[in-house]
């Protein structure tokens, strides 16, 4: 592989000052005040989160965008309410009526959109990947530090309650010296939505298309990656990768499976992979460390220790010496009771949005995923080890 440098443009490099929130010095909002939600994008992500908003006390959506006709039409049949409907997500910006957007269109637009939402007043929750290309990272980031207004980044697993919990417990030396993060999120089947019409199939079936999208890493790894510079506390030195389009001979142009490893400080390697042909193991993250590992998936965390553990016993229904939890292969489960990560990110900024918070997934760490995510690609795309010379 020939090496090459890029340079990260911006201090992206992660601080754990980026992870907690921050009262801003701006007005802040009454905590009795609904909060009107436009909707700027009505397909799966963005049509899937109305119903959530629907359920969030002072939270309601007041409009809906999107340039497809029926994905529009089915976005405003999900609102609770009325609800306005537009095609020009300008247009939806002039509303003072919209207190906040939500952005889930195309990767390629988030930037843009975004950067107009906060120049326009709105609050904006903006779906991952933050932005494309380091331009689109660089001008998001200057509009949010611009702004007066909310920003949060749509990494939903930094509001999962058990997520910050296992990060907490890291960071205070549960797992001793981390070594190691391996990630998967595989899936058997072809990760295309069905089209009406050929005439949209580009613009439904974007994340096949290197020109809207980022492919699997990212619309899937780059919520692992969120996580692996989260716990880290910054962000890699180096990523190699590969991928292919091997399966899936159907005019698509992003891989159907990606390979990348990425290394970060102390010699600490991250693997991330993705498969659309076999979805064994399904979404898996594991943060491995000398003194154990913590294993998570979406909504479940196991703690495995290292060494020559017994399993503990106690008392377990009023029988002495009983067996504690203990999945195999996997270890103790963490009895944690929390919202589903994509309703607790809402509700959450929501909160942000009232108390005047910096979210805890702001534009600088979605700055740092989305980096991540644009070397991956320079990596697999140029077969070459991309370097974060920050």
């Amino acid at each position: 592989m020939k090496r090459r440098e890029f340079i990260v443009k911006g201090s992206l490099a992660g601080s754990a000052a980026l992870y907690a929130p921050t009262v801003l010095g701006y007005g802040t909002s009454s905590a009795n005040e609904t909060i009107n939600i436009g909707v700027i994008g009505t397909g799966d992500r963005g049509g899937g989160l109305i119903p959530f908003i629907n359920q969030i006390p002072n939270m309601r959506v007041v409009a809906c965008c999107d340039i497809i006709p029926f994905r529009l039409s089915s976005g405003l049949s999900k609102v609770e309410g009325k609800a306005k409907g537009y095609s020009d997500y300008k247009k939806m910006l002039e509303d003072k009526d919209v207190d906040a957007v939500l952005v889930a269109t195309p990767f390629s637009t988030h930037s843009k959109i975004v950067v107009d939402a906060l120049q326009a007043g709105k609050h904006v929750y903006g779906e991952k990947t933050m932005a494309k290309g380091y331009e689109g990272i660089k001008e998001l980031v200057a509009a949010a530090d611009a702004s007066n207004n909310i920003f949060q980044a749509g990494h939903q697993y930094h509001s999962s309650r058990l997520y910050s919990h296992v990060v907490e417990e890291i960071k205070n030396g549960k797992i001793g010296k981390i070594t190691a993060f391996e990630c998967q999120w595989n899936r058997n089947g072809n990760w295309r939505r069905p089209v009406p019409d050929p005439k949209w199939e580009r613009m439904i079936n974007w994340r096949m298309y290197r020109e809207y999208s980022g492919g699997l890493l990212a619309e899937l790894c780059s919520h692992q990656l969120d996580f692996a510079n989260w716990v880290m506390d910054t962000m890699p030195e180096k990523v190699m990768g590969i991928g292919g389009i091997d399966y899936w001979k159907d005019g698509r142009e992003t891989y159907d499976n990606i390979h990348l490893i990425y290394s970060y400080p102390e010699g600490v390697r991250a693997s991330f992979t993705c498969l659309t042909s076999n979805a064994m193991g399904d979404y898996k993250v594991k943060v491995m460390g000398d003194k154990g590992t913590y294993i998570l998936d979406y909504v479940k965390a196991w703690y495995y220790p290292e060494g020559s553990y017994q399993k503990e016993t106690g008392e377990v229904d009023g029988v002495s010496g009983a067996t504690l939890n203990w999945d195999q292969g996997r270890g103790i489960p963490l009895e944690f009771d929390h919202e589903d990560p994509s309703r607790q990110a809402l509700i959450d900024f929501r909160d942000n949005i009232v108390n005047n918070t910096l979210p805890i997934s702001n534009a600088k760490t979605g700055a740092m995923a989305a980096a991540c995510v644009q070397m991956g690609l320079d990596a697999m795309y140029g077969n070459n080890i991309v370097v974060n010379t920050k």
